[in-house]
């Protein structure tokens, strides 16, 4: 009776361990098909526009400074504060430092006494309506399907999935200087080249320079 009871156990664990068996080779036929799907997902949206994810919101800089150089007085700015074209931002020496166009004020050196020579940075604007998206693009992930005028989604970190839109203004000529990458295939470098995207900034006023964003140019 005994052998009977430990017979009909061991057929019982082989009939588990068979039934777990199976729903292992279940979860992985069903990952391995869902990867595929997605796979071929991305795939297809490839074809008809270019992913960048290394990109960022950017605005060239203005550096603000004295002509001729002297002690710094006062500071009338901080980063962050908004600025009107003419406005007095500091005094160095007997030299009152102004901004020429209305912005602003991203950083400024507020050593109160330093001596600073002519034309050494006090502080440092944007304009807000300079801001673009700054997309690195390697030169072997699209580049020559990207052209001046094309539309533009993209979304940026800080707001999660809200889309946003832009069209691409302006692709550098050159690479960027000292950024190289190494494609892992065959271990040749790969420049990245900047590819400019202009948007609506009075649209968006949540956008902020420095915010990192994530693109899709469409190919014409």
């Amino acid at each position: 009776m005994e052998n009977l009871n430990n017979k009909n156990m061991s057929n019982a664990n082989n009939s588990g361990n068979g039934s777990k068996r199976k729903q292992l080779m279940l979860l992985a036929l069903f990952t391995f098909l869902a990867a595929a799907a997605i796979a071929l997902f991305y795939l297809y949206l490839s074809q008809d526009r270019v992913y960048v994810e290394d990109s960022y919101i950017t605005a060239n800089e203005i550096n603000l400074s004295s002509t001729t150089g002297g002690k710094l007085q006062k500071l009338f700015v901080s980063a962050g504060d908004s600025v009107s074209a003419n406005q007095v931002i500091a005094q160095v020496g007997n030299d009152l430092v102004k901004t020429k166009d209305s912005g602003m004020v991203i950083s400024t050196n507020n050593e109160i006494g330093k001596n600073f020579s002519p034309n050494e940075t006090v502080a440092t604007m944007i304009r807000p309506q300079d801001l673009r998206v700054d997309a690195k693009v390697e030169e072997d992930k699209g580049l020559s399907d990207i052209k001046v005028g094309q539309e533009v989604t993209f979304t940026v970190d800080a707001f999660g999935s809200k889309k946003f839109a832009g069209i691409v203004d302006e692709i550098s000529p050159t690479p960027r200087s000292g950024d190289v990458v190494f494609n892992i295939s065959d271990a040749r470098q790969e420049q990245e080249f900047d590819v400019k995207i202009r948007f609506d900034v009075y649209n968006y006023p949540e956008i902020k320079n420095g915010m990192s964003a994530k693109v899709w140019i469409y190919k014409d």
